[in-house]
């Protein structure tokens, strides 16, 4: 409409008014002005109605963050007491600072972020010899609707990879300090052998035992000489098949726990306590632990072992001298070797409180082996790591997710699927990788408010409908002026 009118104006008017000379060509002028400021205005009211329509239209998508319209007046330079109102010029009013509501999330790869962070993703760009080829570049995304694609790795609904930093299973630390595409290994997890036992009990002061009378002294004790060999021979006390009755009445058990061997064979070690000394008979309470080696032996076979430590007793039940640790050497049990293993009580974790029972209080029985594992599914825990968990009951860690922050998050290039990239305006990537905000089972809703989006709906139709009166009146006006000229 410009453009025509002022190709009208051109060659209608004379050239002293073309020029913008006498009373004449200053109204012409103004009416023309007002036309161009009108178009500016539908213009920008246009440039409004664009953005909230993509709003609506994304208002279900996961993480979408809405764009609001700002507007700026542009003044034409003139007297302080000729300016007038300007035309207008629409802008993009990003709102990537403000979060989407959380709602949960069946799957146990999903995840959000309750602050105003982002995951850092990567791009798909090819594929060689079957092996998916990434572009190296850093973007940035708060959709988190990731699941494991066929190749193991995390993509998200829009088609991007989640980074993060690898963890040594070893240790569980991480590794690494330049976030890289995280890709999950569905192998099985390789048996543990067991190496320590996590070992706590109470004994009682009196174990009643089935050859203990109480009208008996130390009818409560082990006693050597009803045995072929003396099993409290400290290192190597043993106790044949033969013995093994006489072994089982003269003690109490301490409970039972399945090892690992180093091809995860499950091993079951069975302990029992025996009382060897007390102060009507020697000095102090002392007990020795004994664990089965051989369920199946007969005759003069061995069939229990000394676990070659004295326990000793001061008269407060606690141990006098502290037994922290014990290492049994050359373990084996029913023809599986488990080698060297400890049994670990830490400072006080073997004590001789009076007992009513006088039977043996297991506190903390536990293990640190396995058996091998079938991969079973991926899970992410609250620190913001990638676990992987088995069907041996066992989770391991392998990834940490990394996080983003910029000084200026709106002024991020927005890119398709939810996704930006950094600008100068925005400054660098501030990255985080102590899985702060990340929260598993979860999804960020987008930031859209429909009502919202409505009531800016109508006041731009109502805006743009009163800039096109302005655009008719303008015309109507330059068709009266062309009439004049006449």
């Amino acid at each position: 409409m410009p453009y025509l009118v002022g190709t009208r104006l051109a060659l209608l008017l004379p050239e002293a008014v073309r020029n913008g000379a006498g009373a004449i060509g200053v109204l012409f002028m103004g009416i023309y002005a007002a036309l161009a400021t009108a178009v500016s205005g539908l213009q920008a009211q246009s440039f409004a109605l664009e953005n909230i329509s993509g709003n609506i239209a994304n208002s279900q998508t996961t993480a979408f963050k809405r764009t609001d319209t700002g507007f700026v007046d542009m003044i034409a330079e003139a007297a302080v007491n000729r300016q007038n109102s300007g035309s207008v010029q629409a802008y993009s009013m990003p709102t990537n600072n403000i979060r989407g509501d959380i709602i949960s999330s069946s799957s146990a790869t999903n995840m959000a972020l309750n602050n105003s962070s982002f995951f850092v993703v990567d791009q798909k760009v090819g594929v060689n010899d079957g092996q998916t080829l990434f572009g190296g570049t850093n973007f940035y995304s708060r959709r988190g609707d990731f699941q494991v694609d066929a190749n193991g790795y995390l993509v998200n609904g829009a088609g991007y990879f989640l980074k993060g930093l690898p963890i040594d299973t070893a240790t569980g630390n991480i590794s690494g300090s330049v976030p890289e595409v995280i890709r999950i290994d569905n192998a099985f997890l390789p048996a543990r052998p067991t190496s320590t036992i996590d070992y706590r009990l109470n004994l009682p002061q009196v174990p009643q035992t089935i050859a203990y009378d109480q009208a008996i002294a130390n009818s409560d004790l082990l006693v050597p000489g009803d045995f072929a060999t003396d099993p409290t021979t400290a290192g190597s006390g043993t106790i044949t098949a033969a013995d093994s009755n006489t072994f089982l009445n003269q003690s109490i058990s301490g409970g039972a726990i399945t090892v690992y061997s180093s091809s995860g064979a499950p091993v079951n070690i069975q302990v029992r306590w025996a009382k060897t000394d007390n102060p009507v008979a020697g000095v102090a309470d002392t007990w020795n632990a004994f664990y089965l080696t051989d369920s199946n032996a007969t005759g003069g076979a061995t069939q229990w072992v000394n676990t070659g430590q004295d326990y000793t007793f001061a008269a407060d039940g606690s141990l006098s001298p502290a037994v922290n640790n014990v290492t049994l050497t050359a373990v084996s049990v029913n023809g599986v070797a488990l080698g060297d293993l400890t049994l670990a009580h830490g400072a006080s974790g073997v004590t001789q409180f009076d007992d009513a029972n006088g039977t043996s209080q297991v506190t903390a029985l536990s293990q640190n082996g396995y058996a091998a594992g079938e991969f079973v599914g991926v899970t992410i825990n609250n620190n913001g790591r990638i676990v992987t968990t088995y069907s041996n009951g066992e989770s391991v860690e392998r990834a940490q997710i990394v996080t983003a922050d910029f000084n200026a998050a709106n002024q991020l290039k927005k890119l398709d699927g939810g996704t930006y990239a950094s600008t100068s305006e925005s400054g660098e990537a501030i990255f985080n990788n102590d899985g702060t905000g990340i929260q598993g089972s979860s999804l960020e809703a987008s930031n859209t408010d429909i009502s919202e989006e409505f009531t800016k709906l109508i006041v731009t139709q109502q805006a743009y409908a009163a800039g096109t009166r302005i655009v008719t009146t303008s015309d109507e006006m330059l068709q009266e002026a062309l009439n004049m000229v006449r």
